[in-house]
């Protein structure tokens, strides 16, 4: 693992634990995380609101998440939820899906300068960070 790359996951590391278990999806965030600016990072490892967590659906039961409750403008959970199949789909799409969620979470689910419509500013936030849309082929699972 590359110095940096290690570096970010054990500044991340607790953000991490629930990727235990999907060990090629833990190194996609972990990828995205390592290019991320160091402002972002700081912001997201100053707020104990930020959590990242995978999806625990299970078909006939439902799913589980433990967020912070909403409270005053601003103080709502940045929870971050990402799905298992990002682990089986190409790795373009799912670096610039995790991404997009980031910049959601960084922007607290609102526009990023001129741009109001929330999915609009988090894609250009996450081109921003040279995460961008990959055409439609891309986001099959990968082969």
């Amino acid at each position: 693992m590359q110095s940096g790359l290690l570096e970010v996951g054990q500044i991340f590391s607790a953000h991490l634990e629930s990727f235990a278990a999907c060990e090629s999806l833990r190194n996609r965030v972990l990828a995205v995380l390592c290019r991320l600016p160091d402002a972002v990072q700081r912001d997201f490892l100053d707020d104990p609101r930020f959590r990242i967590t995978l999806e625990n659906f299970v078909p006939g039961e439902g799913w589980t998440l433990w967020m912070a409750s909403p409270g005053p403008v601003g103080s709502g959970s940045r929870c971050v939820v990402l799905r298992p199949r990002l682990a089986d789909c190409s790795e373009a799409f799912a670096h610039y899906v995790i991404a997009h969620e980031f910049a959601h979470a960084f922007l607290h689910n609102g526009g990023w300068g001129d741009i109001t419509d929330i999915e609009e500013a988090a894609d250009a936030l996450a081109a921003s960070w040279g995460f961008t849309r990959p055409p439609e082929g891309f986001r099959r699972m990968a082969p």
